[in-house]
């Protein structure tokens, strides 16, 4: 919508860091599979949303920023390192 209203490029910036991993701990996120940044490159985003350029936060920076010791933070969902073992699915 921005480059039909004339804009000659779209850079977009993301406030925190991609979210490549499902979380298991009270956020309603999906699989794996359903997770763009999990599925796509950085050019692959860029094609699918329009945007000349794509940049994320890093994890680093959010710690970073939120101040409280990585140790406070579950970075679960950007990383895939869980602070806890993760029940199996069960098969059916």
């Amino acid at each position: 919508m921005v480059k039909e209203a004339g804009a000659k490029e779209v850079h977009l910036r993301i406030a925190c860091p991609p979210v490549t991993d499902p979380c298991f701990f009270g956020i309603d996120t999906p699989d794996k599979s359903k997770l763009i940044a999990a599925t796509h490159t950085i050019k692959e985003m860029c094609s699918l949303i329009g945007a000349d350029s794509l940049g994320f936060l890093s994890v680093e920076g959010m710690v970073s920023s939120i101040g409280l010791g990585e140790e406070n933070i579950c970075t679960a969902c950007f990383t895939g390192e869980y602070p806890m073992e993760l029940p199996k699915k069960e098969d059916k």
